[in-house]
């Protein structure tokens, strides 16, 4: 029972991923044929689009009162940005060299956002205000603080999604509009069926294998919701761009951590039950970052031994999550 939940549970997290890219593609063509501006629903929504499928699990796992599973997956999607991703696209491509100052301000921005609702939970619980203090958080950080940031990972979007040629399963999409409005909501019902029963799924197989239902989200499905950021990773890099490889990872953390977790926790406050998993996940993420910004902070670069060690560390977070 429980590997037939697994096995259902990885292809409903590919059909999210799916459906994220179809919604992404869609939005990218009619904002270009309706000519919407370029940083209200080019940049901002197209740069969100490896965030689309945690956060309509999110969204989805609120509404049906199991808040717990976002946390969860949010936390565990982004240690896997940071150790699993990261690093192993790094190790298979070989070294990745980073130009630029923006590391000074975009991997600070994105350690604050991540660790920020680890703060806010102190008490136990993550309430409706924490929620719109995340969300503010995020606001500020797509509206203003870092616009340059999105427009870079939206202009790289519109070479085509990452997901998109990842898997293609979907014929050529037509460009007239009618029919992508058409994809559009196909996109949007596919994202909250799949989410829904990725949610209903986690919460069977919590009950059944006696596992709670954070510890699903932090490695289960996690894993399945970062396959965007990984295919987006090997994209940018193949494409010479190691910047989009660093800004994509950092900024979906930043996506993840706030604006994630802070619809989730608006639409059903968050108390935090499986409170041993959650700091040691939580400590986890800190060492982890913490390591991945002083490799590359030290040389602007990424060495194939040193995502090799960000692999270790996620290997290591797995096996002592389930001893």
């Amino acid at each position: 029972m429980v590997p037939a939940l697994i096995i259902l549970l990885i292809a409903f997290s590919l059909l999210l991923i799916k459906s994220a890219d179809l919604l992404v593609v869609s939005l990218r063509r009619l904002s270009r044929q309706t000519k919407t501006g370029v940083f209200a629903l080019s940049a901002l929504l197209l740069a969100l689009g490896t965030s689309f499928p945690e956060l309509f699990v999110g969204i989805t796992s609120a509404i049906e009162k199991a808040p717990n599973l976002s946390l969860g997956v949010v936390l565990g999607s982004n240690i896997a940005n940071i150790s699993l991703v990261a690093g192993l696209t790094a190790f298979i491509t070989g070294r990745v060299v980073v130009q630029g100052d923006f590391l000074k301000r975009d991997v600070l921005i994105a350690f604050i956002a991540g660790i920020l609702p680890i703060l806010l939970v102190l008490d136990g619980k993550l309430g409706r205000v924490d929620g719109l203090i995340l969300m503010a958080a995020y606001g500020a950080y797509a509206t203003s603080l870092f616009r340059g940031r999105y427009l870079e990972i939206a202009g790289a979007h519109k070479k085509e999604s990452f997901v998109y040629r990842f898997v293609r399963q979907f014929n050529h999409i037509n460009s007239k509009k009618t029919k992508e409005f058409g994809r559009l909501f196909i996109g949007i019902a596919l994202l909250l069926f799949s989410a829904d029963m990725i949610v209903k799924l986690s919460t069977k197989l919590a009950t059944i294998a006696d596992i709670p239902i954070f510890v699903i989200g932090l490695i289960v499905i996690a894993v399945g919701t970062s396959l965007p950021e990984l295919a987006f990773s090997f994209r940018s890099l193949k494409d010479h761009e190691p910047s989009m490889f660093f800004g994509n990872l950092l900024g979906s953390t930043i996506a993840n951590s706030t604006l994630v977790v802070g619809a989730t926790s608006f639409i059903h406050p968050i108390e935090v039950k499986a409170l041993e998993e959650y700091i040691f996940a939580a400590i986890t993420f800190i060492v982890v970052f913490l390591s991945y910004w002083l490799f590359i902070r030290t040389k602007h670069r990424l060495d194939r031994w040193e995502a090799a060690l960000l692999v270790l560390f996620y290997v290591f977070f797995v096996v002592m999550t389930f001893i």
